[in-house]
């Protein structure tokens, strides 16, 4: 399989508007202009964002133009393709402070020495509202109402600003801005990404791309998320790598080898048949923790970080590397750890006495937990409170 066929063939779950007619256009030879953009809700990016920084990496390596844009500007209004509510309007202060170190961040992955790092408040500050009143006219509210999401809320009487239609307004200006040839993201910015390629279509008369890269699912068996505390961040040290990778589900071990590292795809059926034969999965997730922990540390704290995990549990006195959020209650807090994800779960777990709070049994659900509290969740699950 040649380079062109495998940016295809991998971590791609959809192409618009087709993939054959992608292969046409990477086939021709051309340069395209393609772009990934994260908008600074957040002071870190996770490892499910380098699913598309990967995909953006291949275009690196193919000769091809890429910007990784940060969405300074975006971010004013926050983008809730994946949320039930609206997102807290964040300050300037606020933004600025957490793209700081999104180009170290992202470093891991993307070859800087050859990507152009672009904020889009360079365009989008600058437009008069004339401007946006045209732009806005290329769309249709009724599009935006019938996103599954917003629909849900509307039905459910929540409230949707005005706001955010702007988004995806904002979104496809960027595309059209850029002049994109291949837009990259999740399929939870498809809505927005189309916005791309109408402006495209409609002002250049130009045919536009969108590579809809796979999830990464969470620790806690969600969608990987900045707000959510279920995330392996791309700063985490090698030892909270691998804690948190080793406190993943066992269905999870194909998709974080095939989602959130370089293994190759021969690697990947080795790692397939060893499943099917009956072997520990906790010997392959080791093996997959150390290799992520690798990937964003070095090999040698990716090392230090097995040997230490190894001998701490070999001894039954683990150390407390997951990182786990405190939520309003002790259940809900140990929620997203448990076997079922509910609150349900969890405080049928602390009534069985399967819960302990800095060694010590705890059965009561109104217990008051605090940060820096070692946490015990059942068997399996280590973690510090924060």
């Amino acid at each position: 399989m040649n380079k062109i066929h495998e940016i295809l063939a991998r971590n791609v779950t959809n192409v618009i508007p087709s993939k054959n007619l992608l292969l046409e256009k990477l086939k021709s030879g051309k340069k395209l202009n393609v772009y990934f953009g994260i908008d600074p809700t957040a002071t870190r990016v996770h490892v499910g964002h380098a699913v598309a920084l990967r995909k953006l990496q291949e275009f690196v390596e193919t000769g091809h133009n890429v910007t990784f844009l940060i969405g300074d500007f975006t971010a004013l209004i926050g983008d809730t393709s994946d949320k039930d509510t609206e997102r807290p309007i964040l300050t300037y202060q606020e933004i600025e402070q957490n793209f700081k170190t999104y180009k170290k961040q992202a470093s891991k992955i993307l070859d800087f020495s050859k990507v152009k790092v672009k904020f889009n408040s360079t365009w989008l500050s600058k437009l008069k509202f004339a401007e946006i009143v045209k732009l806005c006219q290329q769309f249709s509210f009724g599009d935006f109402a019938s996103r599954e999401l917003i629909k849900k809320r509307l039905k459910n009487k929540k409230r949707v600003g005005l706001h955010e239609a702007l988004y995806p307004v904002m979104q496809g200006y960027d595309s059209y801005y850029l002049d994109t040839d291949i837009q990259i993201g999740g399929a939870d910015q498809t809505f927005n990404m189309q916005a791309g390629r109408t402006l495209l279509k409609n002002y250049r008369n130009k045919e536009s791309f969108i590579i809809v890269t796979p999830y990464l699912t969470g620790i806690d068996g969600r969608k990987m998320s900045k707000s959510w505390g279920n995330a392996i961040w791309l700063d985490d040290t090698a030892d909270e790598i691998f804690g948190k990778v080793m406190s993943i589900s066992d269905n999870l071990i194909l998709e974080y080898f095939q989602n959130a590292t370089n293994t190759g795809e021969e690697k990947l059926e080795e790692i397939k048949k060893a499943l099917k034969s009956g072997i520990n999965p906790n010997e392959i997730k080791k093996e997959l923790a150390y290799i992520i922990a690798r990937e964003l540390t070095t090999e040698r704290k990716a090392m230090s970080a097995k040997k230490k995990f190894v001998k701490t549990f070999s001894k039954k006195d683990p150390e407390f590397l997951l990182e786990i959020k405190i939520n309003k209650t002790l259940a809900d807090t140990i929620a997203p750890h448990t076997n079922l994800k509910s609150v349900g779960d969890a405080k049928r777990l602390i009534q069985q006495g399967a819960i302990k709070i800095n060694g010590d049994l705890v059965t009561d659900l109104n217990y008051k937990i605090k940060k820096g509290d070692k946490i015990k969740i059942g068997k399996k699950v280590f973690g510090t409170l924060v």
